[in-house]
């Protein structure tokens, strides 16, 4: 393994401390809880907007932090789920007059996190909601999930409810926008290679040099099935067919199209996927009005993409273009 690692278990603490360096002005750093926090946060004028999840998803969530996107994110180590009181102190630090709103990617260990997290802050004073995201259309009927698991297209939720927080909006507006949001957003990854995480070394599952998982988790997770490779517009009708038959999209619809990498795929790999879907969903009669090509919610250094689709209206659009500031300005 060949990577700029020093101690693994130092892994995500020294990744956090160079975000805050690397943004003095607009982050703060709170090692106690893994916490990446704006600076001017809480604000008594609008909801605090918190994420978590694990880490290896970079730029989700830490660099996600910023003016019209997240308030704060604690995330946990690699592939992990925050501990439950990482949970409840950024609550407590984030807490604001207007409440705070948590989001959470559909897995059971977020899940338990952030139900605990919310229960002992709520116990304190703090007004909390959970907005639960589960985008992934791999999943169907799974034995080893809490039900469709969240993706790539959290950042379309993220993005909509950071935009409307800074407008004013309240907490229940706020739960109503970001469930609208994730009621029309459908995401299925593939993957081309493993992903290596610090601790282990090694890769985290085997795929054949001829072979690729269809509908591939971000922690690695089993897909749909695997499939012996093609060429790339074969994938991607194959990866559109599964998302556009999902909700489903219908000729007439305007949407949102993210090409996400996953973290070792070349940018200019996506844009070849993110052609042949453009064509594709024109062919169907759908329009593209947003797009997104880049990456946004990886898994380390997993080579391959995932392909997500919102369904747009003038409310979801206004949000999706309003401005917005982070460590990173992909969004």
């Amino acid at each position: 393994m060949k990577k700029f690692i020093n101690d693994p278990k130092r892994y995500v603490p020294e990744m956090l401390e160079g975000i805050a360096l690397a943004n003095p002005d607009t982050l703060r750093y709170v090692p106690d809880y893994n916490l990446i926090m704006r600076a001017d946060a809480p604000r008594a004028d609008k909801v605090s907007i918190i994420q978590g999840s694990g880490s290896g998803h970079e730029p989700a969530h830490v660099m996600a932090v910023g003016k019209g996107m997240l308030d704060a994110a604690c995330p946990g180590d690699v592939f992990a789920a925050p501990p439950m009181d990482y949970v409840y102190e950024t609550a407590k630090l984030l807490n604001s007059p207007k409440g705070v709103l948590l989001l959470v990617n559909n897995y059971t260990g977020d899940r338990m996190a952030f139900d605990m997290g919310k229960e002992m802050a709520e116990a304190d004073g703090v007004r909390a909601e959970i907005l639960t995201i589960n985008d992934d259309v791999a999943v169907q009927d799974s034995t080893y999930t809490v039900g469709r698991r969240g993706v790539a297209g959290n950042f379309f939720v993220i993005k909509a409810v950071g935009a409307a927080s800074e407008q004013g909006a309240d907490l229940d507006e706020l739960l109503r926008i970001g469930n609208k949001v994730n009621d029309v957003t459908r995401t299925l990854g593939v993957a081309l290679t493993a992903c290596t995480p610090p601790a282990k070394g090694s890769p985290l599952f085997e795929l054949g040099a001829d072979e690729i998982e269809f509908g591939v988790g971000i922690h690695g997770e089993p897909g749909r099935e695997r499939r012996k490779i093609k060429e790339a517009d074969a994938i991607v009708d194959d990866m559109l067919e599964a998302v556009v038959t999902d909700l489903p999209y219908n000729s007439g619809d305007r949407v949102a199209l993210m090409i996400n990498g996953l973290g070792g795929t070349p940018v200019s790999e996506l844009y070849i996927v993110y052609r042949r879907a453009h064509q594709r969903l024109a062919e169907r009669g759908i329009t593209v009005g947003r797009s997104y090509v880049n990456e946004y919610c990886t898994s380390l250094d997993m080579a391959g993409a995932s392909l997500t689709l919102t369904r747009l209206d003038d409310e979801i659009e206004g949000l999706l273009a309003a401005p917005a500031e982070s460590a990173i300005h992909i969004f």
